[in-house]
């Protein structure tokens, strides 16, 4: 039954930006001005114990008018009464409002506005999830939170696929988040059904399935696009980028039916692809623009090395060369591939897993292809000299692109990636956007540290705690194929101001490079024995005086502690 309404006093009375307490029906409820605005709440602060939040400072969070204790200084809506701190000390808020000149309160609360707002995520990978697993951590009823997957799959750890593919690790072992952990967390799933719309005027997003549903806060977590190649036969049955569990899928199936592979890119996913098509007993080439393997993360000494040891493992290069055409030809009859290592025993595949854990879900495009489904396929890579090389199979690890066309068509601000500040928050302040879809200080990021560093920052001003800023990340590199250790991180090549200490040894295949500008460390490669490599990262980053380190800094911590 709602109570009538009680006159509390003249508008004037109350100075801007201040509260008054009153007794209501025998309530003590806190009467606040802002503007010519009126709210009402609980006088009784639950954190204290005492009735003292008509003396709180009034201010907002996030655009939502906030009332502060004079006690404890937790944040209350002053239109809902919810805690932003901590939820569970929420107090209840009353109608008030003005009516010439005169405030009006009534002491039925608003129960209405004590709903627990909506998280809407969009995309179900790594740094997406950690979001929400850090937000579930720290505030686990702020929010009802609905995730939407482009797969059919739960939230795995992306970094593993090539054990995958090389058949060293099952899909099993890679999942981070189970269905049931879904269900158990209350968290609302749609896997293989990607968002296609936001509106952002009715705070709605639309799923290809034509499913609608509103938010309260956004988070945009559409990581990246493979490069593919813009060249004549791209889209030839037989080429594949290596980015998720279908691409895992379609390269197990060529590697059961055919016998010669070839990887265009010559980085980080380009040799992790190849070593794991080498262990399904493919004959495999890696053809790379540069002369120079890895690039990004090696200097030349560190990348001839790795070059050597790989070609001892079975690995063939093409490098400098320029992919000018993709191949096609009828499609030759199956070559099997005799590696003992798939004798008798059938490597699983992600869409059998995807079909044991979402039963309603259908297969990936492209499932059954491998047989008579196409009159042409791959058959040849062609460069720009006019020479070729045989290919029954094509990868495409030449590199990944941020994902911001969903973003871009909501109005949102991008340039490599999408624009967000230090909260990871982009313009529409109730949206933010994490992972490697962001361009945050014009850096964009494809490792998992910094877009796990972002995704803590994320969470917590998702909770309102109003902590914690991301101000970039220095990266860090580490490698490991089949028993060559890898470690980069910082600036390895250095500058005119800079200088580097190096340790070859060749016969054991150690190399270590450390490059030093006024007696701070500023990067480092190493190959063969990178044990050190944390160590002196935290060099890096802490910017230490390594002076009296300096003559044993090759050596490793051992060394000197």
């Amino acid at each position: 039954m709602k109570s009538s309404w009680t006159f509390i006093c003249d508008l004037d009375e109350v100075f801007h930006d201040c509260g008054v307490a009153a007794l209501v029906d025998d309530k003590q409820i806190a009467i606040f001005r802002v503007g010519d605005q009126v709210y009402a709440l609980d006088n009784y602060d639950p954190n204290s114990e005492a009735n003292v939040l008509a003396r709180g400072l009034l201010g907002d969070i996030n655009g939502e008018p906030v009332v502060a204790s004079p006690v404890y200084k937790q944040h209350f809506s002053l239109i809902s009464g919810r805690c932003i701190e901590d939820p569970d000390q929420s107090v209840l808020a009353y109608p008030a409002r003005v009516q010439e000149g005169r405030i009006w309160v009534r002491s039925t609360p608003i129960r209405a506005a004590q709903r627990t707002r909506r998280l809407v995520v969009i995309g179900n990978g790594m740094a997406g999830m950690k979001v929400v697993e850090d937000l579930l951590q720290i505030a686990p009823t702020a929010y009802e939170v609905t995730v939407f997957g482009a797969e059919p799959h739960p939230n795995y750890n992306r970094i593993l696929l090539s054990p995958v593919l090389a058949g060293e690790k099952t899909v099993q072992d890679i999942v981070l988040n189970s269905f049931e952990w879904y269900r158990e967390k209350g968290v609302k799933l749609y896997v293989d059904d990607p968002i296609v719309a936001i509106d952002r005027r009715r705070r709605t997003v639309t799923a290809k399935s034509g499913t609608v549903v509103n938010y309260d806060r956004l988070l945009l977590a559409t990581g990246s696009n493979p490069i593919v190649l813009p060249v004549p036969g791209k889209d030839l049955p037989g080429v594949v980028t290596f980015r998720d569990l279908q691409d895992v899928d379609a390269m197990l199936e060529a590697a059961r039916t055919h016998k010669k592979a070839v990887v265009i890119g010559g980085g980080l996913l380009g040799l992790e692809a190849a070593h794991g098509l080498l262990k399904q007993g493919m004959d495999v080439t890696v053809v790379h623009l540069l002369d120079t393997l890895m690039e990004r993360q090696l200097d030349r000494a560190a990348a001839s090395m790795l070059k050597e040891s790989l070609e001892k493992r079975g690995l063939k290069f093409l490098m400098p060369a320029k992919t000018v055409e993709i191949v096609g030809g009828p499609s030759p009859a199956a070559s099997l591939a005799t590696s003992p290592a798939r004798g008798e025993v059938r490597q699983e595949r992600a869409s059998d897993f995807a079909t044991t854990l979402s039963p309603d879900s259908p297969l990936p495009q492209g499932e059954g292809q491998g047989e008579g489904a196409a009159a042409e396929r791959v058959r040849a890579v062609r460069f720009d000299d006019g020479s070729e090389i045989e290919a029954d199979l094509v990868v495409m690890a030449a590199g990944i692109r941020p994902n911001v066309e969903l973003a871009k068509s909501a109005g949102l601000r991008c340039d490599r990636g999408v624009l967000v500040n230090d909260t990871m928050q982009t313009f529409d302040p109730s949206i933010y956007a994490v992972g490697e879809c962001v361009q945050h200080r014009n850096s964009t990021y494809g490792l998992i540290a910094p877009l796990f560093e972002q995704a803590n920052v994320c969470a917590t001003h998702l909770a309102e705690f109003g902590i914690g800023r991301y101000t970039g990340s220095l990266i860090s590199t580490q490698l490991k194929v089949t028993g060559i250790d890898l470690f980069s991180a910082g600036d390895f090549l250095g500058g005119p101001t800079s200088e580097a200490l190096v340790l070859r040894d060749a016969k054991r295949g150690i190399y270590k490079r450390i490059v030093i500008e006024k007696n701070r460390v500023r990067g480092a490669v190493l190959y063969g024995d990178v044990k050190d490599g944390p160590w002196y990262f935290e060099l890096m980053t802490q910017g230490q005086d390594i002076g009296p380190l300096r003559d044993k800094l090759l050596f490793g911590s051992a060394f000197v502690k």
